[in-house]
């Protein structure tokens, strides 16, 4: 059986677990060639291993630290080298605010408490790391002609929320950059699109210690919430879809008003 996604080449960055590694199954069951994107480690290996465990022959290993220059240059030369080009680029490594507070939730700490060490650590992931890989296989995709880039964020309210800097910021940062991607790309066959949740979701950023009690204050979403909107992002049904805010939550409701507005235009 033909799968939507055969031949289709996705890269997502922080994929280990979480989002991104809930992403990169949903992608893979559709036939998608997938380099699991991470830190190089034992939690990397052991995430592939996982996939493959469950079938999945077209996922790949692709180690990565997106603060350094040096290696998103070899993670782009290795997709030039096995893949030859790449159709998808995701955008989903980050750190949460357990970062630099692990009890941000229970007890929130003002901006000025924050470590300068912890806040550019942060920012150096969650908004360097997303210009510096966009930036590094985007001429990849302008020489194809071709490509999309899914920049991962989060809810509004959580960048007003008090005691999330520099989360928040570094996510408002990020929703710039993608609308300044979307407009410098329009002429070049590239899409810049925006996924996000929707709202608190289980993942790593979450601390253990602390699951219970926030599990009690907020209903958490899975990861999986992401698989559907991803899919079809990926998918040649998003074919010129650019500019776009996409909440996984809300994703059903947004695709039928999709759908709608292009069935009207095409009357």
């Amino acid at each position: 059986m033909v799968k939507a996604l055969e031949n289709v080449h996705v890269v997502i960055t922080g994929a280990s677990d979480g989002l991104g590694y809930a992403m990169a199954e949903a992608l893979l069951d559709k036939g998608a060639k997938v380099a699991v994107a991470s830190r190089p480690g034992s939690k990397l290996t052991e995430a592939v291993k996982k996939l493959k465990e469950k079938g999945y022959t077209t996922v790949f290993e692709l180690p990565l630290d997106v603060r350094s220059e040096g290696s998103v240059e070899d993670a782009v030369k290795w997709v030039k080298t096995e893949w030859g080009k790449i159709d998808v680029l995701v955008n989903n490594a980050g750190i949460g605010m357990r970062t630099v507070n692990p009890r941000f939730l229970a007890e929130p700490q003002p901006f000025y408490k924050v470590t300068p060490v912890g806040f550019r650590d942060l920012i150096e992931t969650n908004l360097t790391g997303y210009f510096l890989v966009a930036r590094g296989f985007t001429p990849l995709m302008i020489e194809q002609g071709k490509g999309r880039i899914i920049n991962i964020s989060m809810n509004h309210e959580t960048m007003k929320r008090k005691g999330f800097v520099p989360y928040g910021p570094s996510r408002a940062a990020t929703e710039s950059l993608s609308a300044i991607m979307a407009e410098d790309l329009k002429e070049s066959g590239i899409s810049v699109n925006m996924l996000l949740p929707g709202g608190a979701t289980a993942t790593g950023m979450i601390p253990d210690d602390l699951r219970s009690e926030i599990e009690a204050k907020f209903r958490l979403m899975q990861p999986e919430v992401m698989a559907e909107p991803i899919v079809f992002l990926a998918s040649p049904e998003a074919e010129g879809i650019t500019g776009e805010r996409i909440v996984a939550s809300e994703f059903e409701s947004w695709l039928k008003g999709f759908r709608q507005h292009f069935n009207e235009n095409i009357r």
